[in-house]
């Protein structure tokens, strides 16, 4: 039985801990948050001007900046894991070499 309190090693799949999580949650406050901002300034536009679409392009331009900045920050690519080395040929502890 595995024990609870041990380390894990940087190799172990779960040593990642909930860093997808933590990305997912990023891409949707960024989505979220800039729909909410821009189309508070839509609405306060609108309201101003006395026109009505002005909320819809702040919410679509909310949503293309929201993708843009979970883009530019990497969030959409896909956590990797160390590189694994085929074993056979590598000679690491020195053992039968020449």
């Amino acid at each position: 039985m595995p024990d609870r309190g041990a380390a894990q090693r940087p190799g172990d799949p779960q040593s990642a801990g909930d860093g997808g999580y933590n990305s997912g949650m990023a891409v949707f406050s960024y989505i979220i948050g800039g729909t909410l901002v821009w189309s508070l300034i839509g609405w306060g536009l609108d309201t101003l001007l006395k026109t009505s679409w002005f909320v819809l392009v702040g919410a679509l331009l909310g949503i293309a900046g929201g993708l843009y900045l979970a883009g530019k920050h990497g969030l959409f690519s896909p956590q990797r894991g160390p590189a694994k080395t085929e074993s056979g040929d590598d000679d690491v502890e020195g053992n039968g070499g020449p």
